[in-house]
């Protein structure tokens, strides 16, 4: 399906978009990828959505790709006797391992992964931060804290411990089933929760085998500095704001977001900005003022994709957010200073011969009358260093890779279209122009900008650009073999 925006949208699918009906209006009205949440709904549910998603591409011919975002661990306290307590300012709270019903004075709190990692002056958040605890003393199964922030703590509330890099795995049991069956089930994308070092990417690329791209979750302090080793253990990035914006001051998130993009798009590796973009949309057919300026900020920043979380999982107008995003990322992009932003910023470095010809491939299609460049590309690596120069000029990317198409369809401004194995280059310029004109980018008269590597179908070879006409009469008699 030809989008009118480069940008993506990523939707999340839940109760309230788990039919068939629902998630073909969400891809009309403009979602390219679709986000399977692994903290809700059985494995059956996941597949009978999967299964959904994969039909609906097959009858619109349109590659989508899925996202399967893991849990990760959750941290949080026991129970209390009386479901609820209040927490007084300035008051002393114990949290420890006895799993004794809670009262005003301590609760459960049955990892000792934290305890062991904990000193004195740490602080812990309890119900997305609402209430703050600072430690004055601690061992091995307690801590002794301080209130510093008070209010209602309930039953199981999370708790987060921005202070310190917690001795715990980013898979959990759970995760690593989860990661086992989506893989199997056939996603594109599996997005990890709970990063904190590099290492946490390595032990999922171990377990997903090549099955499925791996996407870091960036939401607590620690990744954000192990950040340049996370992005180049990753194939893509998330910036999930909700739990970075508890775990560090929320005044720190927006240069944070900024600075992830920028260099994530350096490496020419896909980009999603998330959490609370849209989410008065749950309950109202309009946004804020306020959220139109965050998708449009992020839209600024030279973001991949949005994402919508609970506006499309389990809010009242799915459609209708899926629907803003589109017209915000259409309006953003016909603006001059949009324009001048994704010029000023391709300062990055360009040190291999793809990098070289992707970038004449935008020169040239930008100075002349070009309609559209084709790349071919096996892997989605030359199609993603054409998105990084956040070209004008609208990208074909073309594969014989069905999951290549779909992983790329995250991808900044890639219309991916799926074509048999070529062996001789001939065969890709007229396969190159049929697509620009099937797709409507281009007609008979119109000449495009041809990008791929010989030898073909090996990875990695991009060494040929051609300007050919859209015209097959004049392909056969003006090409070389």
């Amino acid at each position: 399906m030809r989008r009118q925006r480069n940008v993506k949208i990523v939707a999340t699918l839940g109760p309230a978009s788990s039919d068939y009906q629902s998630i073909k209006a969400l891809h009309q009205a403009g979602a390219d990828v679709f986000r399977l949440n692994m903290s809700h709904g059985s494995h059956e549910e996941i597949r009978e959505r999967h299964k959904i998603i994969r039909r609906i591409e097959e009858e619109l011919s349109s590659p989508i790709a899925i996202l399967a975002d893991l849990q990760g661990p959750k941290l949080r306290v026991g129970v209390f006797a009386n479901e609820s307590e209040e927490l007084i300012e300035g008051a002393a709270f114990r949290l420890d391992l006895d799993d004794a019903a809670g009262d005003v004075n301590r609760v459960q709190l049955p990892h000792p992964e934290i305890f062991a990692a904990l000193q004195a002056d740490a602080h812990l958040l309890v119900n997305d931060g609402k209430i703050s605890l600072r430690v004055t003393e601690c061992g091995e199964d307690y801590a002794s804290c301080e209130v510093i922030t008070g209010g209602t703590i309930s039953n199981r509330k999370g708790v987060n411990v921005p202070d310190v890099v917690l001795p715990l795995a980013a898979l959990s049991e759970k995760d690593r089933a989860d990661l086992e069956f989506v893989c199997e089930l056939g996603v594109d994308w599996l997005a990890l929760s709970f990063v904190q070092r590099p290492d946490d990417v390595w032990d999922a690329r171990d377990l997903a085998k090549g099955r499925a791209a791996i996407m870091s979750k960036i939401e607590k302090p620690a990744a954000v500095k192990a950040f340049d080793a996370i992005l180049e253990a990753s194939d893509g990035i998330m910036v999930a704001r909700g739990d970075l914006g508890v775990e560090l001051p929320v005044q720190n998130v927006p240069p944070i977001q900024k600075r992830l993009v920028r260099k994530s798009r350096a490496v020419a590796k896909p980009v999603i900005v998330a959490t609370q973009m849209l989410e008065s949309m749950i309950d109202s057919p309009m946004p804020t003022r306020a959220e139109v300026s965050d998708v449009a900020n992020a839209i600024y920043d030279g973001t991949d994709a949005v994402m919508l979380s609970a506006e499309s999982a389990a809010g009242s107008y799915p459609v209708e957010a899926v629907t803003t995003m589109h017209n915000v990322a259409i309006e953003v992009e016909s603006d001059p200073t949009y324009l001048e932003l994704m010029s000023a910023t391709r300062d990055f470095d360009r040190s291999s011969i793809a990098d070289g010809i992707v970038s004449a491939a935008r020169e040239i299609a930008e100075a002349t009358d070009i309609k559209a460049i084709c790349c071919f590309t096996q892997s989605g690596t030359t199609a993603a260093l054409i998105a990084r120069e956040r070209p004008n000029t609208p990208i074909i990317a073309m594969t014989s890779v069905k999951g290549t198409a779909r992983r790329m369809s995250l991808s900044w401004g890639t219309n991916c279209v799926i074509t048999g194995e070529l062996e001789r280059f001939k065969e890709a310029v007229v396969s190159a122009a049929r697509a620009a004109r099937r797709t409507g980018y281009a007609d008979s008269t119109d000449q495009i900008v041809v990008t791929a590597g010989v030898p073909f179908n090996v990875p990695g070879s991009t060494n040929i650009l051609r300007v050919a006409p859209c015209d097959e009469r004049l392909i056969y008699t003006t090409e070389p073999e």
